[in-house]
């Protein structure tokens, strides 16, 4: 079992990041809030956790112990893979998860891509008790100054391929469309919607949804 990876950052994608283990490249995948705190050629460390399949060992990695745990536990009900589990910490923090399972409140779940009423449901039911509140903040992410919030979703950008004035496009059409994300000025929210918006704007390019 691969518990953490260090050392420096020799790739980086929107969903992984290959990072140079003693001249090995380990293939990590994980939520866009933790690859945007990371650099390539930088050194970076991530608490990790394996999922091992008849075909495949993967990787997933979290910026810590406790968002590992929450992942953990997310894989114990039935029906949720580690893809999944992932989608659900890139859109709720760690302690919203623990807050919603404690409160019965299926609906938080509801907000991640994939996650409808039935298996909101059956994420409450099966992990009561098992996820309790910390006592944490909401988000482990104080609200930036005004002009500082955008600088830092510029910088997780840039490290994650596109350049500044793509960026700074997409995160004002993003807030653009979600006015509340400035006023909050919270970084990884205003990150995730950015990067969710582009996600969608890629798929109409090829196409259209269907």
């Amino acid at each position: 079992m691969i518990s953490f990876v260090r050392g420096p950052v020799a790739a980086l994608s929107l969903s992984q990041v290959v990072i140079d283990v003693n001249g090995v490249g380990m293939l990590v995948h994980a939520t866009p809030k933790t690859l945007g705190a990371l650099v390539q050629g930088e050194e970076a460390s991530l608490t990790t956790a394996m999922i091992v399949r008849e075909d495949s060992m993967t990787l997933y990695g979290f910026a810590d112990v406790g968002e590992r745990e929450v992942f953990d536990t997310l894989l114990s009900v039935s029906g949720i893979g580690p893809r999944l589990a992932l989608a659900i910490l890139a859109v709720l923090e760690p302690e919203s998860i623990r807050l919603g399972v404690d409160a019965g409140d299926g609906k938080v779940f509801t907000k991640v891509p994939g996650v409808g009423p039935k298996v909101a449901g059956r994420i409450v039911l099966e992990l009561k008790g098992k996820l309790k509140p910390t006592g944490e903040a909401v988000s482990a992410t104080v609200a930036a100054p005004a002009m500082e919030w955008k600088d830092q979703v510029v910088a997780a950008m840039t490290s994650l391929g596109w350049n500044e004035r793509d960026a700074l496009k997409a995160i004002d059409a993003a807030v653009t469309a979600e006015p509340e994300l400035a006023e909050g000025a919270n970084v990884p929210a205003v990150l995730r919607a950015t990067l969710r918006r582009l996600g969608q704007d890629n798929t109409r390019g090829k196409g259209g949804v269907r």
